[in-house]
């Protein structure tokens, strides 16, 4: 009993120096400090805009920056896809290595797709999130937007800290 206790306080130490993988495969968090209503307005800013009349979409290129409400994303291209009618943005596709930043969390990831309709962003590629002194690195982070909620999959990292 008392060498169980021994290893047992010894691999809690360690746990901050071997930085263990999590063990489940997904992992519930929050994401920012508000929620974002999918209604609020979007502003792009970009260096350069393609427009594409036959297929529906617009093609910011160039230190594009996205903000809605307290979000922030970054991102060297943005493919904006328009609904049949070509009135309402139905999604936006962010690719070249993306930075999101809602609050004082903030997440990069290689792309990111936002769905407006469903209101959710999906950021997927050697994905690592920030949340003050923590850190979460996963393949994928879907973060819904309107419950300010996130779930990070694909063989999940976080480092663990018994001392906070």
């Amino acid at each position: 009993m008392k060498s169980f206790r021994l290893l047992a306080a010894f691999l809690i130490a360690a746990l901050p120096i071997l930085h263990w993988p999590q063990i489940a495969t997904a992992q519930q968090t929050a994401f920012g400090t508000t929620s974002v209503d999918p209604e609020t307005p979007v502003e792009v800013e970009s260096d350069e805009l393609k427009v594409n009349q036959t297929d529906g979409t617009a093609e910011f290129l160039g230190n594009v920056l996205i903000v809605q409400g307290e979000m922030r994303l970054s991102a060297p291209r943005v493919l904006v896809i328009y609904d049949e009618a070509g009135e309402k943005v139905r999604q936006m596709e962010a690719t070249g290595g993306v930075t999101m930043v809602s609050g004082e969390d903030a997440a990069e990831a290689k792309t990111a797709n936002y769905d407006i309709e469903k209101g959710n962003v999906i950021l997927r590629g050697d994905v690592l999130l920030v949340q003050g002194e923590s850190t979460l690195e996963s393949q994928e982070l879907t973060i819904d937007l309107a419950t300010g909620t996130a779930q990070m999959s694909g063989r999940v990292r976080t480092l663990l800290n018994p001392k906070n």
